[in-house]
Parts: structure tokens; C-alpha cells; sequence
């Protein structure tokens, strides 16, 4: 067995001989904006905040309830406050929307912004509160040839 041909883990049998770990192609251990720019986080209501570049985007309780166990697509809305004259107007508006993908293993998060993919086990513990948040994926639209 050569030293290239032993598998990782396998140690040594002569003293001063290590391997180095080759670390290329694996992404890096903590959290980057290039890697994952959104977090998905959970309310004490039981509805979804969706953070994705400084914007704070909701997903209501019986929304998520009829995506996991139906697999409906559910509104993602964003509250807007603004100013006018010294009158403060909100106004809900519909954002995008999120949707279970035909494989059923993912959730694809659709906005104006962009689109992102997050593991339905994780979009489950989430909404669930057994996980306080979660890191959104951004989906790269396919180029065609």
C-alpha cells in the first residue's frame, strides 16, 4: 500500500509520518455571506422569518403547517412601514413564495431577490422550534448551452 492509496483515517506505522489533510474542494467551516446569505428563523408564534439580505420576510403558522403536511406552496409576505407627513402606513405585501420541490427533500424559497433552497429536515426542525434557525442556500439559475 502506498502512502496516496491509505485511507484517511488510517494512522501511521512508523512515528513522524503524517499525512496532511487536503482540504480542496470542501467549503469552509463557518458561515460566509457567499455561502449562505439568508437564515431562516422562528417566531414565538409559530410562523417562519425568512433574513435574506437585511430584509425580513414572514411566513404565517397555518402556512407552514399546510406546507409540511400537505405540501402546498405558502405566501411569503413583508411588512413595509412608511412615512408620510408624519402618518405612519404599513401595508402587507406577498413577496414570493415558498414550495416543497418535486423530489420532496427540499424547500425552494422563491423571492424577488432570488431564489434559495433549504433541507426539508431542517425546515421541519425549524418550524417545529427544536432548532432556532437555519442557513439558506442560494439556488443558481441554470445557464442553457
Amino acid at each position: 500500500m502506498t502512502e496516496e492509496s491509505k485511507p484517511f483515517g488510517f494512522l501511521p506505522l512508523r512515528p513522524g509520518i503524517h499525512r496532511e489533510s487536503k482540504t480542496f474542494g470542501f467549503l469552509p467551516l463557518r458561515s460566509d455571506g457567499t455561502i449562505a446569505p439568508g437564515t431562516l428563523a422562528c417566531t414565538t408564534a409559530g410562523g417562519l422569518l425568512i433574513l435574506v439580505e437585511a430584509e425580513r420576510h414572514r411566513i404565517a403558522p397555518e402556512d407552514v403547517k399546510a406546507l409540511i403536511f400537505a405540501g402546498r406552496p405558502a405566501p411569503i409576505t413583508r411588512e413595509r412601514v412608511r412615512r408620510t407627513g408624519g402618518i405612519v402606513a404599513g401595508s402587507v405585501t406577498i413577496e414570493g413564495h415558498a414550495a416543497v420541490n418535486p423530489a420532496g427533500r427540499a424547500v425552494v424559497i422563491r423571492l424577488r431577490a432570488g431564489s434559495w433552497i433549504i433541507p426539508l429536515v431542517s425546515f421541519r426542525r425549524v418550524a417545529r422550534g427544536e432548532a432556532a434557525s437555519a442557513p439558506l442556500f442560494p439556488l443558481i439559475p441554470e445557464v442553457e448551452l
